[in-house]
């Protein structure tokens, strides 16, 4: 019997070591994912910038890309009516353009006289320049910018096209960007493109030097301002700041108490970066947020090996009561029987003696064999009855029982067993018969009675057996003076098996009576509770349904 036992402590060590085990995995595992969730977000600090380049400098490239050419749509034929207009949708649509200046341009083969003209004969016919002031364009005529290095790279780049250009096919957009664009820092300048048919007359009109013909360029110059680019930070997550700085600008972070990258902008904003900004509380939160659900998952996976191991655990622990249970039962059983069989074996042995034996010896030899008998075929019937009510394969024969007559038939049969045994019942009035089986009802008593004698104090064997009325129930109540019932095993009492833990265990009890007493109770419809002081004595409460 020694050997499960050590097994179950075996067990119960391993799962002691097994939980250690999982706790440090726990904990390692939260401490790494942690660290590559703050890995990850530093990552994502240093490469979700270029997304947020991108979205604030979509408006730029629109208008670089697509606003900007629609210059080429006039055909040179913008006025000064016509580029208030088209400013207008810029200055509407994109707010970092400043400033507007419209040249109204002509190609001829002799230079005028009026305004600047380059060697070429491209030459400067009138400079608008527009803002916005109020919501309202304002243009103005200014030819004080004929002069400026604008025009003139222009008026160089298109001459040089011109006498080079090849008219059966189209120029390439590397061709088209070089010549017709003039990106510098804050500034953007743009020249119509010219058809090729306009292409050959231009290369014809500059080889004749008869006449005096001259025909429509228009160029514009956007004055930009990168503080008035739209900063769209689409993960405010990761960046707390995001501005606009000039490429040079780098303040010193003596406290470390910030993470800071960048990026350039291009273009005509080439000057310029985005300046990104985050306190490491900021990134912190953010590191705690993403791991929220990562911890979560790792939690619910160690609280689900807990759950395993509890299970377990309590199998193991319910594995451990059963087997004390069983070792009780068979040590108890074997000494029920071994000294009935022993008497019967000492009496037998007598009868069978060669000496001569009287008739008193005889009849007293007959009468041990009997008893004893009796008590073996008593504790037989008791487990027979035991498991028949768990299987449930016996029937309930309801009859009107005359409660008084049959209390008082216990009381009687106890009071001869037991001489030392004071009983005392009382029943309420008009409780007179009761419907319910006899035998079931009568095994119910017998047991709590037999059970009030057994477990009290020598000269304070009582019992009192009340019975009343209470709604739809019948109330039996089972109130000795005896040793009581200590309260962490007031729970196990109604166990198989199960015996109170002192002297008066020994008493010829193998758990059973209170067991089979709540089986019976339960198996007729009702439930038997008990409350109990340690040595003041126990009362068992019997509720039985009341159909009278």
């Amino acid at each position: 019997m020694k050997a499960p036992k050590n097994i179950y402590r075996k067990n119960f060590t391993l799962l002691t070591v097994f939980l250690v085990l999982i706790t440090v995995s726990f904990v390692i595992a939260v401490i790494i994912s942690y660290n590559l969730t703050a890995k990850y977000v530093e990552n994502e600090f240093s490469s979700k910038k270029v997304e947020v380049l991108d979205q604030t400098s979509k408006p730029y490239n629109d208008f670089f890309s697509l606003k900007i050419p629609e210059i080429t749509s006039y055909q040179g034929f913008l006025d000064s009516a016509s580029a208030a207009n088209y400013s207008a949708t810029v200055f509407k649509t994109y707010p970092f353009v400043r400033r507007i200046l419209f040249y109204d341009l002509q190609i001829g083969n002799k230079p005028t006289n009026v305004h600047f003209t380059n060697s070429r004969g491209i030459s400067v016919k009138a400079i608008y320049q527009y803002k916005l002031k109020r919501n309202t364009v304002r243009g103005l005529k200014d030819m004080a910018f004929a002069n400026q290095e604008d025009f003139k790279r222009m008026a160089y780049k298109l001459s040089n096209f011109i006498s080079v250009a090849d008219t059966t096919k189209l120029p390439t957009q590397d061709e088209i960007f070089r010549t017709f664009y003039d990106v510098s820092p804050d500034k953007i300048s743009y020249l119509n493109i010219p058809r090729r048919e306009d292409v050959k007359i231009y290369q014809s009109l500059l080889r004749n030097s008869a006449g005096k013909t001259f025909y429509k360029q228009n160029m514009m110059t956007f004055l930009l301002d990168a503080h008035f680019l739209r900063v769209k930070n689409t993960h405010p997550e990761l960046y707390q700041q995001v501005s606009i700085e000039p490429v040079v600008y780098d303040p010193l972070d003596v406290d470390g108490s910030r993470k800071v990258t960048e990026a350039a902008l291009t273009g005509a904003f080439s000057n310029y970066k985005l300046y990104f900004t985050s306190s490491n509380e900021h990134l912190k939160k953010e590191i705690d947020r993403r791991f929220l659900p990562i911890g979560a998952i790792v939690m619910l996976v160690y609280l689900f090996m807990i759950l395993i191991i509890w299970l377990i655990y309590r199998n193991l622990n319910v594995n451990l009561k059963i087997f004390k249970l069983q070792y009780d039962f068979i040590n108890n059983f074997t000494h029920e029987f071994k000294t009935p069989v022993s008497v019967i074996k000492i009496a037998g042995s007598n009868l069978r003696g060669d000496a001569e034996l009287s008739e008193r010896q005889r009849k007293h030899y007959g009468k041990i064999l009997d008893e004893e008998a009796d008590k073996l075929n008593d504790l037989m019937n008791r487990l027979l009855s035991f498991t028949q009510l768990e299987n449930r394969s016996i029937n309930i024969n309801k009859e009107n029982v005359a409660l008084r007559d049959f209390v008082q038939g216990y009381v009687n049969t106890f009071k001869i067993k037991y001489p030392d045994f004071a009983l005392s019942h009382t029943i309420a009035t008009g409780v007179n018969e009761f419907n319910t089986d006899p035998v079931l009802l009568g095994s119910v008593f017998q047991n709590l009675m037999e059970n009030a004698y057994k477990y009290s104090h020598p000269g304070r064997k009582e019992l009192h057996i009340d019975i009343r009325p209470e709604k739809r129930n019948l109330i039996f109540k089972f109130a000795d003076k005896g040793i009581g019932i200590a309260r962490p095993e007031m729970g196990d009492v109604f166990k198989k098996f199960y015996r109170i833990e002192n002297q008066y265990n020994q008493n010829g009890s193998v758990g059973l009576g209170l067991a089979f007493c709540k089986e019976l109770v339960n198996f007729m419809g009702g439930e038997i509770t008990v409350t109990s002081k340690v040595k003041e004595g126990s009362t068992f409460t019997v509720i039985l349904p009341f159909d009278n």
